[in-house]
């Protein structure tokens, strides 16, 4: 087997002190940017000496940087760059800005789709979105590093994806996992046959159902988990046995809402320290949950293991991709006269995500709401009006009812 690089098959020990030593220079890096002098003053860089002291440093969470980001300082003082130093910047949902370099595996998704023996001579159909979001750039430049060809095919025009990849023979698919169905199934529906061969999917769960749908057609089908902050996070490898972490992080599983390590096998939320010098989170909450594994996967990278991902930590919930956020639901109460309270709920039809919008109003005419639904969630979803006050008032406005297992 050929591994992507000596760093997937270190011992423990020499990967610690590696990344210990890395660590402490990042560390000390971060200290001397804006928005870290009030949390990560030079005291207690310069007592970090391993990652057992990590647990002593703060918790970084999306919302301090998404305060942090204002006009004129769209990174919120946390990257050791100006945003015109980058080659992108990107704008997610929130919005919230990341920024984003096109050397060589920046995102280190390549690590990840060499797993999957992507390379030279594979052409990877790209449908991850280019618009504003970085996914698509994100598995682009994976792509690149990996030294396959990219058809930046994007989301959207089914028809058009499937007489591209067609034409142009792309034998990879990269995307979210329900996407992939949707070409298919058009190119079963308009009688073309697809090269697609291996799928590396991300940006959503990909459930078992779909992912045996995917073999029986003869796609090798494999998932990482990446956020747009941190880049590439933990990725599946031949033995399917968990997700690997990647070795451009440091992963910790923390209780929720605290930066307090559980114990090995306990469900809690990931924490993520990023060794990148351009963009350096220390210790940033993601929000999601997971656990850590014990032992190695039996593939030969020696990295710890997570169980993937297994829901948010919060309200926040992934859906087409795309999260939904509480603050967002507000927005839509907000936005539109006729909403006095709204709730979202996520299910699954077939194999793909559904979102219904529950609106209590007194306008029974559900195509007023369209509108402010996709400006504020920035996604399409089924309306249900509903009277006044027969909302549950449990304190949930967004709603998972998919099965994760």
């Amino acid at each position: 087997m050929v591994f992507f690089d000596d760093l997937e098959t270190r011992s423990s020990d020499q990967r610690s002190t590696e990344s210990s030593v890395l660590l402490k220079e990042i560390i000390q890096l971060a200290a001397n940017l804006e928005s870290y002098r009030d949390t990560l003053g030079s005291a207690e860089s310069s007592i970090f000496n391993s990652l057992d002291d990590l647990p002593s440093l703060p918790v970084l969470r999306k919302s301090e940087l998404s305060e942090r980001q204002t006009r004129g300082n769209a990174l919120g003082g946390y990257s050791s760059k100006k945003s015109f130093e980058f080659a992108h910047v990107f704008q997610s949902p929130g919005p919230i800005y990341e920024p984003g370099g096109i050397s060589h595996d920046w995102w280190r998704i390549g690590r990840f789709l060499h797993a999957l023996d992507i390379g030279k001579g594979d052409i990877v159909h790209n449908c991850f979105s280019y618009h504003l979001t970085p996914a698509g750039m994100i598995f682009e430049n994976g792509a690149r590093a990996v030294g396959a060809a990219v058809v930046p095919a994007g989301v959207g025009q089914t028809e058009l994806q499937v007489r591209a990849a067609v034409d142009i023979g792309s034998n990879v698919y990269t995307g979210t996992p329900d996407y992939l169905k949707i070409i298919l199934d058009k190119a079963d529906e308009i009688g073309e046959t697809l090269s697609f061969n291996r799928a590396a999917v991300g940006g959503g769960a990909l459930f078992p159902s779909l992912r045996q749908e995917y073999s029986d057609r003869g796609i090798v089908c494999r998932q990482n988990y990446a956020t747009a902050d941190l880049g590439n996070v933990a990725y599946e490898s031949e033995a399917l046995d968990g997700m690997i972490v990647d070795e451009g992080v440091v992963l910790e599983i923390v209780t929720p809402g605290t930066g307090d390590p559980v114990p090995l096998g306990e469900v809690g939320e990931v924490v993520v320290t990023s060794l990148n010098a351009d963009y350096p989170l220390i210790r940033f909450a993601t929000g999601d949950l997971s656990a850590l594994m014990p032992g190695v996967s039996s593939c030969g990278r020696t990295n710890v293991r997570i169980k993937g991902w297994m829901r948010r930590a919060d309200q926040t919930t992934k859906i087409k991709g795309l999260f939904v956020r509480p603050e967002q639901v507000a927005d839509l109460v907000s936005s539109h006269k006729d909403i006095q309270r709204a709730r979202i709920v996520a299910t699954r039809e077939g194999e793909m995500d559904v979102m219904t919008v529950k609106i209590e109003t007194e306008n029974n005419d559900t195509e007023a709401f369209n509108s402010s639904i996709i400006s504020t969630l920035k996604l399409k979803g089924n309306v249900e009006l509903v009277s006044p006050g027969s909302l549950p008032r449990d304190g949930v406005v967004v709603e998972d009812l998919r099965k994760y297992d």
